[in-house]
């Protein structure tokens, strides 16, 4: 193989990630960067030339995701960053039944399109970066990594939603997401030499401005707080999570709310924003929840939330043997976790105040039946290893 570098992609729900891997020796990561809090102030890129060096802030003017891509390519372009790339893999919220990431085609981007209401507020967006980087540099293979692929293996029971049959056919069923984060903490924790990983009981928790939850036994999935859409589950930084339907019916008759507003209301106006009415960001909100009640109730909302998941998820894999906080709120916020896991003596969780408060990697007490872990995750890791074995399986050129 040629030195060149595989650059990975990786949209979230207020957040655009990208990372430069170099190929020789072996894989390892270069310049690596984040466009974050898109669309709320303060938009900025965050980068990094290496691992070890000291971040670099530029301020940004995007107000969605598509004008923050526009900006990141244009960065890219200035940085000498696109001539050198071989191959390009970008994370796709979903998949349908795939269940291994798969170099992009014209037939599979038909598919895909096909496939957008089913992840409206993602994966519009997600192809248009695909589309761009295509316009851009046609040559360069483009490998795509399914978040819905981790969650293929649940158990027929807890994909069924309790709508009419016939909707199955449409493919209307739980498909779960954060599939690449989960697969890294599943990896992660195989590689720390934990057995719950590979035969135990395991509940992950991805929390960010995008927040779920993931029982797994014996290291597969058998269910996810995320539904047919990401909408669903935990409240997050402007989703709803899971809401009464009979608020549709309500909200129709009483203000005419439209569907395209109902819509709009449970994915940018609800959660964390809704809630407090000043920010989608919980670091906006930990600032100022001891002089501002509202963001005080958003916080605690989401901490009562996620401890109802986690004990669902106890009943639901007959008992736990490890807990793992992950994702930008789970991984810097020792007070959200602290908050969620008190009063869980019961289900054996019990933390060590002074490990938690360092943000240590474990943080259970010594006398706590359950590991807690707190974990960085790394999609951008998990989408280049697929690339790169993708590319070379079709014994492209990189």
């Amino acid at each position: 193989m040629n030195d060149h570098h595989i650059l990975t992609i990786n949209g979230g729900s207020s957040s655009i990630k990208f990372a430069v891997f170099h190929l020789k020796p072996s894989l390892h990561r270069g310049l690596t960067g984040k466009l974050d809090r898109i669309g709320c102030d303060g938009t900025r890129l965050t980068f990094s030339e290496t691992e070890r060096a000291a971040p670099q802030t530029v301020e940004v003017a995007a107000a969605d995701h598509l004008a923050a891509a526009e900006f990141l390519l244009d960065w890219l372009e200035s940085q000498n960053i696109l001539s050198n790339v071989a191959a390009i893999g970008h994370r796709i919220v979903h998949g349908m039944q795939r269940t291994q990431p798969e170099i992009v085609t014209p037939e599979m981007l038909d598919e895909l399109h096909r496939i957008c209401p089913y992840a409206a507020e993602h994966l519009p967006g997600e192809l248009s970066i695909i589309a761009a980087f295509r316009k851009h540099i046609p040559s360069v293979p483009q490998v795509v990594c399914f978040d819905t692929a981790f969650h293929r293996t649940m158990p027929r029971v807890a994909t069924l939603l309790p709508i009419p049959r016939r909707y199955e056919a449409q493919g209307l069923q739980r498909y779960g997401f954060h599939g690449l984060s989960y697969a890294y903490l599943i990896q992660e924790l195989r590689r720390l030499g934990d057995p719950a990983a590979v035969s135990g009981r395991v509940i992950l928790a991805h929390l960010g401005n995008g927040a779920s939850m993931a029982a797994v036994r014996n290291g597969q999935c058998i269910d996810t707080s995320m539904a047919f859409t990401p909408s669903a589950g935990l409240p997050m930084g402007t989703r709803t999570g899971d809401l009464d339907p009979g608020l549709f019916h309500y909200l129709t008759q009483v203000e005419g709310m439209t569907p395209d507003q109902f819509h709009r209301m449970v994915n940018h106006e609800s959660g964390l924003l809704g809630v407090s009415e000043t920010s989608s960001d919980m670091r906006d909100l930990l600032a100022i929840e001891s002089s501002d009640f509202r963001a005080a109730e958003a916080i605690q909302l989401f901490c009562y939330q996620a401890k109802k998941w986690i004990g669902a998820f106890v009943a639901a894999l007959g008992g736990l043997d490890t807990l793992v906080f992950a994702g930008g709120v789970g991984e810097n916020s020792p007070g959200i976790r602290a908050s969620i896991c008190r009063e869980l003596q019961c289900l054996g969780i019990e933390l060590d105040e002074e490990r938690n408060a360092e943000n240590a990697s474990s943080i259970s007490s010594k006398v706590s039946r359950v590991n807690v872990k707190v974990i960085s995750t790394d999609e951008e890791i998990m989408i280049a290893h697929s690339v790169e074995e993708i590319v070379r399986r079709l014994d492209l050129s990189l």
